[in-house]
C-alpha cells in the first residue's frame, strides 16, 4: 500500500479537495470554499494547510463565527445539498459561537462541516488559553456544546483517527436521509502531527444524489390510498426542492388535477402560477391553501416534517376522516403522526405514484373547488401588495413593502428571510416562479440569519440578484457579513422594516393577554430612545466598497 506522509491538517485538506459532486452534468467541488476564522487553536495547524491549497479551496475571511456558519448553512440550502462549506474556529468561544447555527443546519437537514479547534490531547499544557474545565470530566471541551446539534460528531486526538472520521462526515454530509451538520473537533497538537497516509484515501470521490427507491408494498398501499381519496391535497416540503423534483411535483398536479400547498421550505417548489398552486401552508400559509387542507381526506406530505406552523398545531386537519401519506427520506419523518409512510426519495416517488395512477384523476369539484380558492386568493393578496393610496394614513404595511419590492424584482431574483412578521407575509405574498426563488429559514427560525444567510445564497447563486427582507432587530442581532459581503464583492439588496425593537413578539405577547413589555424600544428600561439611522449604516458600506474613509 502507497503512503504519503502528511500532517492530520494537511491529510484533512487534501481529501476535502479530492471530494468531487454531479451538478446537471458537471463535476464540481463538493467543498467549494471555507469560512475561517484563526486563533491560536487552529492558525498553526489548520490555517497552514489551507494556505498551501487555497488555490484548490478557497478561504473566505468572516467577522463572527456564528454568522460564516450561517452563511455556509444558508450556501448548501442554496445548493440543493449538492455542495457544502466547511467552517473552522479557535477554541473556547469560536467553537461555542457556531453552536446557534448548527442548530439551524440540524433542524433543516442540511450539510455543513464544522473544524473546531480543540484543546491539546497530550494534555501537557492544560489548562491553555480559552479552555473550559470541567470539575468533575476531564475529557469534556467547549466543543461537546456541539454534540446536540451535530448529526455526526468525533474528536481527533490522534491523526490516523482522521481516515474513519471523515469517511463517516462525507457520509452524513451526502445522504440525503441523514443529512446535518458534522464536528470533527480538532485537537491543536494532532493538527500538526504527521502520519503514513494511504495514498486512496485522497483518490477523487464524485458523489450524486442517492434516490431511495420506494417498498412495493409502501408503494400499492400509497396507490389505493390515493385513488380511495375524494378530497387530496399535496404538502410539499423542501425535500422537493432537495430532490430537484419541483418539475415532476408540477406536472403530476397537472395530470392528477390535486392542489398542492407549500411549506416555508418547500415555497417555491411550484411556480406561484401552477393552477394547482395554493401557496404557502399553515399558520401563516395563504387562505386558499389552509381552507383546502381543512377539507382534505388525504394528505399528500412530500419531503416535509409537519412542524407546528404547517398544521396549525394539528387544527388546521379539521376532516374528521383524514389520512395522511408521508413521503419522505427519512423513515424518521415518514412515520409522524400515524401517517402511512413511503419512505422514498421524492423525484423517484412522484414518478413511481403517476405511472400506478395511469388514468386516476381527483373529482372535478374538488379540483374546481381549489381553482376558485386560488383565484380568491390571489385576488386578495394583490389588494393586499398595492401602493398605499393618497389617503391612507400611517405607514405602509409589510405587505405593501412585498408588494413594492415584488413590482421592482425579477422572476429569477431570491428572497431571503428567517425570523419575525415578515416570513408571514412573504409565506402568503411572495410570488415565486423559479425554484430557489423564495429561501426562508424558518425550521429553527433563527434571528440573525438573514444578511449572513442571504451572504451564502449569493455565493451559491451568483447569477442571481439576492433581496434580504428583515426588521431592524434581525439587523442589530448579526449584521457584520454585510462587511463580509463588501470584500468578497457580492451584492446584496437589502430592505430593512424599522419597527422600533421586535414587533412581531410584541404582538404575539399583547395577543395573550400580556402588556407591552420589553420587546418595542418604548417598552423597555431605558434613558435614551434610540434613534438609529440604517441609511447611513448603508452608506457607510457603500463608502467603503468605494475606498472613501470617514
Amino acid at each position: 500500500m502507497k503512503t504519503i506522509r502528511l500532517t492530520m491538517s494537511q491529510a484533512l485538506v487534501r481529501a476535502m479537495v479530492a471530494q468531487k459532486t454531479m451538478i446537471d452534468g458537471r463535476v464540481e467541488p463538493f467543498f467549494p470554499g471555507v469560512w475561517a476564522i484563526f486563533g491560536h487553536g487552529n492558525v498553526a495547524g489548520l490555517g497552514e494547510a489551507l494556505h498551501e491549497r487555497r488555490d484548490e479551496l478557497p478561504v473566505f475571511r468572516g467577522h463572527n463565527e456564528q454568522g460564516m456558519a450561517l452563511a455556509a448553512t444558508a450556501f448548501a440550502k442554496a445548493a440543493r445539498r449538492r455542495q457544502a462549506m466547511a467552517v473552522t474556529s479557535s477554541i473556547g468561544p469560536g467553537a461555542l459561537n457556531m453552536v446557534t447555527a448548527a442548530g439551524v443546519a440540524h433542524v433543516n437537514r442540511l450539510p455543513l462541516l464544522l473544524l473546531p479547534g480543540d484543546v491539546f490531547a497530550s494534555r501537557i499544557p492544560d489548562p491553555v488559553l480559552q479552555q473550559i474545565e470541567n470539575f468533575g470530566d476531564g475529557t469534556l471541551s467547549a466543543n461537546d456544546a456541539l454534540r446536540p446539534v451535530s448529526r455526526y460528531f468525533d474528536r481527533i486526538t490522534r491523526p490516523e483517527q482522521l481516515i474513519p472520521a471523515f469517511q463517516q462526515a462525507m457520509r452524513i454530509l451526502t445522504d440525503p436521509a441523514d443529512c446535518g451538520p458534522v464536528t470533527l473537533s480538532l485537537c491543536q497538537d494532532t493538527q500538526a502531527e504527521a502520519f503514513d497516509y494511504p495514498e486512496s484515501f485522497f483518490a477523487t470521490r464524485i458523489h450524486r444524489i442517492r434516490r431511495t427507491a420506494p417498498d412495493p408494498s409502501e408503494l400499492e398501499e400509497a396507490i389505493a390510498l390515493i385513488k380511495a381519496a375524494k378530497k387530496p391535497v399535496i404538502i410539499a416540503g423542501g425535500g422537493v426542492l432537495y430532490s430537484g423534483a419541483e418539475a415532476d411535483l408540477a406536472a403530476f398536479c397537472t395530470e392528477k388535477g390535486i392542489p398542492a400547498g407549500e411549506t416555508q421550505a418547500g415555497r417555491s417548489s411550484l411556480a406561484t402560477s401552477h393552477p394547482m398552486n395554493m401557496g404557502g401552508i399553515g399558520v401563516s400559509g395563504s387562505a386558499a391553501a389552509n381552507a383546502v387542507v381543512a377539507e382534505a381526506d388525504l394528505i399528500i406530505a412530500t419531503g416535509t416534517r409537519l412542524q407546528d406552523f404547517t398544521t396549525g398545531s394539528w387544527g388546521l386537519f379539521r376532516n374528521p376522516d383524514v389520512r395522511i401519506l408521508a413521503l419522505n427520506v427519512q423513515s424518521f419523518d415518514a412515520a409522524k403522526h400515524a401517517a402511512f409512510p413511503l419512505v422514498v426519495d421524492a423525484r423517484t416517488a412522484l414518478s413511481a405514484l403517476s405511472a400506478g395512477l395511469e388514468g386516476w384523476r381527483a373529482e372535478a369539484s374538488w379540483t374546481d373547488r381549489a381553482a376558485r380558492e386560488r383565484a380568491e386568493w390571489l385576488r386578495v393578496s394583490a389588494e393586499c401588495q398595492a401602493a398605499p393610496s393618497a389617503t391612507q394614513a400611517g405607514l405602509p404595511t409589510d405587505a405593501q413593502v412585498i408588494g413594492a419590492v415584488q413590482r421592482a424584482a425579477r422572476p429569477t431574483d431570491t428572497v431571503v428571510c428567517a425570523a419575525g412578521g415578515l416570513p408571514a407575509e412573504l409565506q402568503k405574498h411572495w410570488h415565486a416562479e423559479q425554484p430557489g426563488g423564495y429561501h426562508m429559514e424558518y425550521g429553527f427560525s433563527c434571528m440573525g440569519y438573514e444578511l449572513a444567510g442571504a451572504l451564502g445564497v449569493k455565493l451559491a447563486c451568483p447569477e442571481r440578484e439576492v433581496i434580504v427582507m428583515l426588521g431592524d432587530g434581525s439587523f442589530l442581532m448579526l449584521n457584520a457579513e454585510i462587511a463580509t459581503s463588501v470584500m468578497l464583492g457580492q451584492k446584496l439588496i437589502i430592505v430593512l422594516l424599522d419597527n422600533h425593537g421586535y414587533a412581531c413578539i410584541n404582538r404575539l405577547q399583547n395577543a395573550t393577554g400580556g402588556e407591552s413589555f420589553n420587546n418595542l424600544w418604548k417598552d423597555c428600561r431605558q434613558d435614551v430612545f434610540p434613534e438609529i439611522d440604517f441609511v447611513q449604516i448603508a452608506r457607510a458600506g457603500r463608502a467603503g466598497r468605494e475606498g472613501r474613509v470617514g
